[in-house]
């Protein structure tokens, strides 16, 4: 994109760094259980994902637009908007100190378009050289996650045409029949909080009428019904079946159904981190945090974790 192109979306002809956080997976030393008792993180690898800055290739030649009303697209799904520059990250939840979910424009500059279904106020004021937004968007292609407005190649600082959730619930969850029903339900929880993750609770349901326990949750994205079954009940065989780790696919369940309450966990597998599979994203509701989408190792090395595939997924 030329100059005197580019400045009728931007002010600005320099754009340097968006402080974003890079992808950083979150290694597990040990896990107490989703009822009660938090996960004990690395904290070196959680202070280095917050601390490192996703730097852009701002010299790449941006791909010409004929201008923002011909690039901007409405679909059932959303509306789809033109990008520019490389290296933007997507993040877990409208905050970007929150864990990477997948980058936009990763090989070259403009390439990616995007859509979107709402987008958060989130308070934060994020800037680009002269250009600022506290908006980040919800996105649903090519990454789904969320994504500073201020990458999106339009003069506004939010998406126009798109509506805001900012202090408002997302939209319902979509029915829980399929992988990706499932991981669009478990997503919802991220934000649901008025844009924060729902908090914690055994004795809580949420707005939903789910219970806020990790298998409350996880009953929340397969559709089971509230308040949800707990962690010893989503093994059952009207709900699951074992499965091999290697098996393992997107809306897969890994259970620890050993112990009490303050001991048993279950998360919900979205993607293997690399081709080692020595780890792998996840969807989680764990104690003193709430709703979280990070990089975890339960059940990879032996141990109570086991792998377990819903039965209504038919694959």
């Amino acid at each position: 994109m030329s100059q005197t192109t580019h400045a009728t979306f931007r002010t600005t002809t320099l754009r340097r760094v968006l402080p974003a956080v890079a992808a950083a997976g979150i290694g597990i030393a040990a896990v107490t259980g989703c009822s009660g008792g938090e996960a004990k993180a690395d904290t070196g690898s959680r202070a280095a994902a917050q601390t490192t800055v996703e730097a852009r290739d701002t010299k790449a030649d941006l791909k010409t637009q004929a201008g923002t009303a011909a690039a901007l697209k409405t679909t059932a799904a959303g509306s789809t908007f033109p990008t520019w520059g490389t290296r933007w990250v997507v993040h877990a939840s409208p905050d970007t100190s929150s864990p990477s979910v997948g980058m936009i424009n990763k090989d070259a500059a403009g390439q990616d378009k995007i859509t979107a279904d709402y987008q958060v106020n989130t308070g934060k004021k994020v800037c680009e050289g002269s250009a600022c937004s506290t908006y980040m968007a919800h996105i649903t292609g090519p990454v789904t996650g969320f994504l500073s407005v201020i990458a999106v190649d339009i003069p506004q600082d939010k998406l126009p045409g798109v509506p805001e959730q900012g202090g408002q619930n997302p939209p319902p969850p979509a029915p829980g029949g399929t992988r990706g029903e499932a991981l669009q339900r478990a997503a919802t929880w991220l934000t649901a909080n008025n844009g924060a993750q729902v908090p914690y609770s055994q004795a809580k349901n949420w707005k939903d009428g789910y219970r806020q326990d990790c298998s409350g949750y996880v009953s929340m994205a397969l559709n089971l019904g509230a308040p949800g079954t707990n962690t010893v009940g989503l093994t059952s065989s009207k709900i699951t079946r074992p499965i091999s780790v290697n098996e393992l696919k997107p809306g897969d369940l890994l259970i620890d159904a050993a112990g009490d309450n303050n001991t048993r966990h279950v998360v919900m597998f979205e993607k293997w981190d690399n081709a080692a599979h020595t780890s792998y994203t996840a969807y989680e509701q764990r104690g003193g945090h709430g709703t979280d989408h990070r990089s975890l190792t339960y059940g990879l090395g032996g141990g109570e974790f086991k792998p377990y595939r819903p039965v209504k997924f038919t694959d």
